[in-house]
């Protein structure tokens, strides 16, 4: 198929330029545009020259619209009172949906907003300037549209498109906004009003399909999606505006509408207003037209209006062009028409039309975005194109369902609930497809190689993906042994590089290794039998126990301390208050809280280790806790401390953040919400026994897990499990 690649040149530079110019900050390169537009139109009369005359304007007027950008941010009246610190009272219309992060164990909100009047010293200024604002505390009211008035004090933004940041001290309430605003904010509150008797996750998935509302999503949800390729679907983009014209205007068919691009153009701006017009709208509304025009005009005319599309996103807001939303959709966008269609043609020659088409469109847009998506996260998913595939049938029922409910629940919210059912259902399958296929030990390979590289092996990979995909015995074969190779991949080598701790899988019990040097480490509990910590040990190589821990005296923490010595030599033990068994010819010490030890790789604070009777009296309440750091990384060490002994803890004032949490006692019930939270680790690890008769790790426990944000292995479920560094980024491994 012949496409219509003339606009291709222009918008390629377009982005190129619009790219580095947002970076540099520096509008005078406005005059290298002009320049170019004078060269072009003295070539005009040359038959070959008028791509360069149409690529050069395009490449003028983005150069353009980034220098009055650019000088209007750096013209600012906030820009100089920010620089200086200023105290002032500000009237704001707030541009962008409140967002609320943690901040040193505390809400705050994050909000967009653009200045119209500023009051200093008693001088008044009106302008209209974009800035950021931070508040303490939720802000739930301060939606797209409405007005606050904010006393503040200005500091400089690092955002080149922003004049300011504001450090609010005090605010008004928000005012009314206009009615179309208001009626989008009731139909997303409807929206999260029929879905709010699903459980968490559904009804956290269903507005961020619906209206791109993602505030909810657990961090546990996104990094699944993310390595199972599926994190588009937790924001709008332009599959979602595209189910939704499709819908409209088969409806406008259905009711005998002749004018049906009236209601695609209605469908677009409700759409927009619905999900807000913030960049990553603006560009699935702008994707989503692309995707409607190649339906109407074919591919040749879906590539034209793709560079269309480009072109003027980028000439109404230049800082798209280093969004990696925009980046993955445009990719994806232009893999699925450049080569969806070859694909299509190739394997519909053995496969149904519908299921070649089901393969092809995330093949070809996964292929396309492989380089950007290993240039932005540092991996390369295997298990996207599946993923999305088993996804892909519950995404317009569960966006549809949404939208009606949202819809319904404005006027009669019992039917905005029974809507609400069917788009959870719909979710709960996506939800499904994305831990199932993040679970999977191969989802993702880590790419640490120059993502450059890719460029040159995404082709061949692609050649090779069109080629076979009409010799159904070679590309179904080839399918089925990247699926085995994801399900049950091939030993890669344990320890995996740059771990800085292991959960061993012994049980139900404890033993973790903390890593000293080459073949040394720091053991933490040995589990109730021998082998499983002996085998634990033999596998990362260790010969020698530098230190061997003993947080209490419970058998499924200390019985197997000869499995720990079998082969190795131990130089020292330290047990708690509860003591713990006599290792022959190794001197032994009693852990007290304030001491530390350094060795190698490892050092470590002693945290918790009560000589009180009440405490004695209960091994678990006189659990050593320990704090360890490995290469910078905080790991908090918790024995079976329950919830009585972390509170107590808590009150001694000692810092217990960390960035991973070994959970104390198993995953037991007996925990305190507010040290979990106090700790605000990034990963759980969970050493707990197969079929217990316990019911460790309990729901309670692991809904606990989920509100704070902390992702959870199990070695019931996955082995040992080993925490590695890389690049600065934690990540985990497990061995079965």
């Amino acid at each position: 198929m012949n496409h219509d690649a003339r606009m291709a040149p222009g918008a390629v530079l377009a982005w190129a330029l619009a790219a580095w110019l947002v970076t540099t900050g520096s509008p005078a390169a406005v005059a290298v545009a002009v320049a170019a537009v004078v060269l072009a139109a003295a070539v005009w009369r040359r038959r070959w020259a008028r791509p360069v005359l149409l690529a050069a304007v395009c490449v003028a007027a983005v150069a353009a619209s980034c220098a009055w950008r650019l000088a209007t941010v750096e013209q600012s009246p906030l820009v100089d009172l920010a620089r200086d610190g200023r105290l002032a009272m500000l009237e704001v219309t707030v541009s962008g949906d409140a967002r609320v992060f943690r901040l040193r164990g505390q809400d705050s909100t994050i909000v967009q907003v653009v200045v119209r009047r500023v009051v200093v010293d008693g001088s008044e200024l009106r302008l209209r300037s974009r800035a950021t604002a931070f508040l303490d505390g939720r802000a739930d009211d301060l939606v797209v549209g409405r007005r606050v008035t904010l006393q503040g004090r200005l500091g400089p933004s690092h955002d080149t498109d922003r004049s300011a940041v504001i450090d609010v001290v005090r605010r008004s309430a928000s005012s009314g906004a206009a009615w179309w605003w208001e009626a989008s904010e009731r139909v997303r509150a409807g929206v999260r009003r029929s879905v709010e008797r699903l459980s968490d996750e559904p009804r956290a998935l269903v507005p961020a399909l619906v209206d791109g509302d993602d505030s909810r999503i657990s961090d546990e949800v996104e990094e699944d999606f993310r390595r199972s390729g599926l994190t588009h679907l937790m924001a709008v983009s332009g599959s979602n505006l595209t189910i939704v014209l499709a819908v409209t205007m088969a409806l406008g068919r259905a009711a005998g509408l002749r004018r049906l691009w009236i209601v695609g153009l209605l469908s677009i701006v409700a759409f927009v207003l619905l999900a807000r017009p913030e960049p990553s709208v603006v560009r699935a509304a702008a994707m989503g037209a692309v995707g409607v025009a190649a339906l109407g005009f074919g591919a040749r005319g879906g590539l034209r209006a793709l560079c269309w599309a480009v072109v003027a996103l980028l000439f109404l807001d230049p800082w798209l062009a280093r969004s990696p939303g925009f980046i993955l959709s445009v990719s994806a966008t232009a893999g699925i028409l450049l080569l969806a269609p070859m694909l299509v043609r190739r394997l519909q020659t053995w496969l149904p039309h519908w299921c070649a088409v089901a393969v092809a469109v995330p093949l070809a847009a996964q292929l396309v975005c492989t380089p950007a998506i290993a240039a932005l996260s540092g991996e390369v998913s295997l298990v996207a194109v599946v993923a999305n595939l088993l996804a892909a049938p519950a995404v317009a029922p569960a966006t549809i369902a949404g939208l009606v409910g949202g819809l319904l629940a404005v006027v009669w919210p019992p039917a905005g609930q029974l809507c609400g059912v069917v788009a959870g259902a719909s979710a709960r399958w996506i939800l499904a497809v994305g831990h199932t296929a993040a679970d999977l030990d191969s989802a993702s390979l880590e790419w640490n190689a120059p993502w450059q590289l890719l460029v040159l092996i995404v082709p061949a990979v692609t050649w090779a993906a069109i080629r076979l995909a009409s010799r159904p015995v070679l590309f179904t074969g080839l399918a089925l042994g990247v699926l085995i190779g994801m399900w049950r991949p091939p030993e890669t080598g344990w320890p995996p590089p740059g771990w800085v701790m292991v959960a061993c899988d012994v049980g139900q019990g404890d033993a973790s290794v903390l890593p000293v040097g080459p073949g040394e480490a720091v053991v933490v509990d040995t589990g109730e039998h021998d082998a499983p910590v002996d085998r634990c040990l033999d596998s990362l190589g260790i010969h020698t126990v530098r230190l061997l821990v003993l947080t209490h005296a419970h058998a499924d923490h200390v019985d197997g301390w000869r499995g720990a010595l079998d082969g190795r030599r131990v130089d020292q033990v330290l047990v708690g208050t509860s003591g713990g068994p006599s290792v022959r010819g190794v001197p032994q010490h009693e852990a007290r809280a304030g001491e530390s030890f350094a060795l190698g790789d490892t050092a470590a604070d002693v945290l918790w280790a009560p000589a009180a009777a009440g405490e004695a009296g209960d091994p678990n309440a006189a659990s050593v806790v320990l704090l360890a750091t490995v290469r910078g990384v905080r790991i908090l060490l918790t024995g079976d401390i329950g919830a009585q002994a972390q509170q107590r803890l808590l009150r001694t004032g000692a810092d217990v953040s960390a960035d991973v949490l070994k959970v104390p006692h198993h995953g037991s019930a007996d925990q305190d919400p507010g040290f979990i939270g106090q700790v605000r680790a990034a990963i759980a690890t969970i050493s707990v026994g197969a079929d217990n008769d316990y019911g460790h790790p309990t729901a309670s426990l692991l809904a606990l897990l989920r509100r704070e944000r902390a992702r959870t292995w199990r070695t019931d479920t996955g082995g040992d499990i080993a925490v590695v560094l890389v690049d600065g980024r934690l990540r985990v491994v497990t061995r079965d």
